[in-house]
């Protein structure tokens, strides 16, 4: 097995940062939230896309497939399968858009609005005991960070984005 030795893939300096260790805790805590999660959603038979789908839909009610696309800001044919899917489960059904009989509005049903319910207590509780101890000032000065790390981040992909354009 190679080894690197030196150079870029080996920077212990930038290994030894403080910016790379709170990186490393972000993602660990980022990793087990989602972990605890999916736990959860997996007892209700719904995995997690198929829930963003159905809480997407209790905030917007008898939107359209591409609708509820655009607000999770995917394409219609990446929901597709997850639409099929929650309508045979029994979570939503379909209704012919009156106003134009080629689209159906996608509204959920009482199992899939009970599936929502639950998770949203679920989540408020992971929520509590995740900020647990955490003072208003200090939530505060979090968003601040995680508002610059975010605009950070936006700068690049608004400087890969023009470079692309540029070419």
């Amino acid at each position: 097995m190679k080894s690197c030795g030196s150079g870029p893939c080996h920077d212990s300096k930038w290994l030894d940062s403080s910016a790379h260790h709170v990186l490393t805790q972000y993602i660990r805590i980022m990793k087990l939230h989602r972990s605890i999660l999916e736990q959860r959603l997996n007892k209700t038979g719904v995995y997690r896309s198929q829930h963003q789908i159905l809480t997407t839909l209790a905030e917007h009610s008898n939107a359209s497939q591409k609708e509820i696309a655009e607000y999770l800001n995917v394409t219609a044919a990446t929901i597709a399968v997850s639409v099929k899917k929650l309508e045979k489960g029994g979570y939503i059904t379909r209704i012919v858009d009156q106003e134009d009989n080629r689209y159906n509005k996608l509204c959920l049903t009482e199992e899939g609005l009970d599936v929502v319910e639950h998770s949203r207590q679920f989540f408020k509780n992971v929520e509590n005991q995740m900020f647990l101890g955490f003072t208003e000032e200090e939530f505060q000065v979090m968003e601040g960070y995680l508002e610059r790390i975010y605009a950070n981040l936006s700068d690049i992909t608004a400087k890969t984005t023009t470079k692309k354009e540029d070419s």
